[in-house]
């Protein structure tokens, strides 16, 4: 561009900045109202008609009107939530109920194995300080080892801990000018909108055009500082293929939507744009930073304080508090329970709570869509048909893996979409409206884990009414025969024997609803519901049993963590207490634990309140079965980036050379305090001198 053309274009913006003094730029609607304004500036600085048409794109962008709407579309968006559900309740402003997240860098890059609750577990466990805790001004900075500028980000976490309210407080605090100022034009997409798009073909531009009103008069985003948004990844059913895609470099080339992202995800278009995706397990959000504030925020401070205390006294209820969509659940029911029966026991396991969740929302229906009194019987024979049918559509995808579905996978199940969206605490109906375009609609439960209870509840309800185990139907559909259980006990044998075998646990929660649905006093709490009940506490004890022998096989750390929760939700803590008088009484130095033993020893130092200090192994004789069922404790510790280890003893402890280089690296790093290096026997230093130099 030569020297009088910038002058020009410098002159333009002058021009820019005066008109938005004068122009109210919501008003503006296309450049013929620029034309007045403009004719009197060319006149006066004598500018050539060719260069204003020419870069009528430029003054566009330079008069703030397509970044001023961007802006205001997002502040409307953004600014109000609805805490739990769409639309369910009165919304509140996101900056005022806005809780900060803890969101570190780096990440694991083991394979996933277990269920997204375990990561709660370890996360809750984890010290403060001992990781690189970031803000989202810092995302896009780098890593602290490198100067590489980042381009794309991703941000992982449990579902339900608040990566979509993140991405909005993002945009919000963009749109409001408090932040991230250097981003000129901000773009968010969600999977799920961009899922219904899965046939149809766009460019990159149109693809703007179609999602962001205000758009249409650019073509070219290409000198522009861009940020991509892209939440839910994990909720993506487009064939997002790495491998075999073509390669794309003009935004205006038309392709399919899962062309476009990969090829804007590779760096093919808009190289200079920056890309933020979030997804489910696999930089991590831990927690919420304050949990106990929530409930102060939201509760006056004495009822506040009864149910700080309260869930402080169930190691189930504390974990599941990391994920703001629990503490609205938790809160939702615990205040009905205060409210409604005086000095009433408090639900302390996962299963009750659900339980307690799925009545009150049946209660909210009753009186807001039915016109009944609180008094009247919240099961009624609609709300009971439609349970039953949110149900079977939630164990049939929990099994196809699916998070969110469609309105062909409603009526499979036999649900109506307008009778379902009125079931709104436990089904959302997501949905885009635009004036002049199609509407299209997306379904979801609130939370992964009212998924799963709802799921359980349909296997629980089936097996009771019919006899039919539904967790091994499918294996026998081909053979034309039903598997009818001869008793309760093997229905949830069964059960244990198939989470078990799962590679990624993502039937652990769903077995400790199973399980714990099958107490009578959780039972009671469905009368109305459940027209027979399923076990006996002589059926619960056997289970209790099954699942201990299962611990003193040979199972994974994950999995064993999980089946001593399943002892948990039987209200079995049989093992636990053992275990616990061993390590009051000194015993455990005087002989070996069996397996469940030591799993119930990593299940109680996971469920720990307080840190560990010290805590020698080597007195208890621990064979390599029982360090690996101690594993999940070594996870839930974190490397010390400012260790303040003075004294290592190697003893009793037969490290090859690879440990010794690892042990090298650490003894290297600046951050060492270590003073004293204790070994039986004088190779490991003489090996470690020679590494070291």
């Amino acid at each position: 561009m030569n020297r009088g053309l910038c002058q020009q274009l410098t002159d333009v913006y002058e021009l820019t900045q005066s008109m938005s003094n004068i122009v109210n730029i919501d008003t503006v609607k296309d450049r013929a109202q620029y034309e007045p304004l403009l004719e009197s500036f060319k006149e006066r600085h004598g500018l050539r008609e060719e260069t204003l048409c020419s870069h009528c794109q430029f003054l566009s962008l330079c008069s703030g009107v397509l970044q001023h709407k961007l802006k205001r579309d997002l502040q409307q968006k953004c600014q109000c939530v609805f805490e739990g559900v769409t639309k369910a309740g009165s919304p509140a402003l996101l900056q005022q109920i806005y809780t900060e997240l803890y969101i570190t860098e780096g990440g694991a890059s083991e394979v996933n194995q277990e269920h997204e609750v375990r990561h709660m577990e370890t996360a809750s466990r984890k010290p403060g300080g001992a990781e690189t805790a970031i803000t989202c001004e810092d995302m896009f900075k780098g890593l602290a080892d490198t100067e590489a500028p980042v381009r794309t980000v991703l941000t992982k976490g449990v579902a339900g801990i608040g990566k979509t309210l993140l991405t909005q407080k993002f945009s919000l605090d963009w749109a409001e000018g408090k932040a991230h100022q250097d981003v000129q034009l901000l773009f968010p997409f969600t999977f799920r909108a961009l899922n219904v798009l899965k046939d149809r073909s766009f460019s990159l531009v149109q693809l703007l055009h179609h999602f962001f009103r205000g758009t249409e008069e650019v073509s070219s985003f290409e000198d522009l500082q861009l940020l991509f948004i892209f939440d839910g990844l994990d909720e993506c059913r487009l064939p997002l293929d790495f491998t075999q895609t073509k390669a794309l470099t003009e935004p205006t080339e038309s392709a399919s939507v899962e062309e476009l992202l990969v090829n804007l995800i590779r760096g093919n278009l808009l190289p200079s744009a920056r890309l933020w995706i979030t997804t489910r397990p696999r930089r991590p959000i831990r927690s919420l930073l304050s949990k106990e504030q929530y409930f102060r925020n939201r509760f006056k401070k004495k009822k506040a304080k009864t149910i700080i205390s309260h869930i402080k006294t169930s190691r189930s209820l504390h974990i599941m508090c990391f994920m703001p969509v629990f503490c609205w659940i938790l809160s939702t029911v615990l205040e009905h329970v205060l409210k409604t029966r005086e000095r009433a026991e408090l639900p302390k396991t996962l299963t009750q709570m659900y339980i307690h969740f799925l009545v009150v929302q049946a209660k909210v229906k009753n009186i807001k869509y039915e016109g009944r009194s609180e008094t009247d019987p919240h099961w009624s024979p609609e709300t009971r048909k439609m349970v039953q049918s949110l149900g079977k559509l939630a164990f049939e995808q929990l099994q196809k893996g699916n998070l969110i579905f469609y309105e062909s996978d409603l009526s499979e199940c036999g649900l109506d979409a307008a009778a379902a969206s009125v079931y709104s605490g436990v089904f959302t109906q997501v949905f885009r409206e635009e004036p002049g375009l199609y509407q299209d609609k997306i379904y979801c439960f609130i939370h992964l884990s009212v998924h799963e209870f709802l799921a359980a509840l349909h296997v629980h309800q089936t097996f009771v009414n019919t006899g039919v185990n539904l967790l091994v139907e499918e294996k026998i559909k081909s053979s034309r025969f039903l598997i009818f259980c001869n008793s309760p006990l093997e229905f949830y044998q069964i059960a244990v024997d198939e989470a078990l075998q799962s590679p990624n646990g993502h039937l652990d929660l769903f077995l400790r609803f199973l399980l714990g649905l099958s107490l009578p006093t959780n039972q009671s709490l469905l009368q109305g519901l459940l027209t027979q009940t399923g076990s006996s506490s002589q059926t619960n004890q056997k289970s209790a049993e099954y699942i201990k022998q299962k611990l003193s096989e040979e199972v994974s750390a994950e999995r064993s963590i999980n089946l001593l929760h399943c002892l948990n939700e039987l209200n079995d803590g049989s093992l636990v207490e053992q275990v616990q008088q061993y390590l009051s009484s000194g015993g455990l130095s005087e002989g070996g634990l069996s397996p469940a033993q030591w799993s119930a020893l990593a299940f109680i130092l996971l469920s720990s309140e307080e840190a560990l200090e010290q805590f020698e192994l080597k007195k208890y004789c621990a064979s390599e079965e029982a360090l690996l069922r101690l594993l999940p404790v070594v996870k839930a510790s974190n490397k010390a980036l400012s260790s303040s280890l003075t004294v290592l003893d190697l003893s009793n402890n037969d490290l090859k050379d690879s440990g010794l280089k690892m042990l090298s690296v650490g003894l290297k790093s600046p951050h060492c305090k270590l003073e004293q290096l204790r070994s039986e026997g004088l190779s490991y230093f003489v090996k470690l001198m020679f590494i070291i130099c």
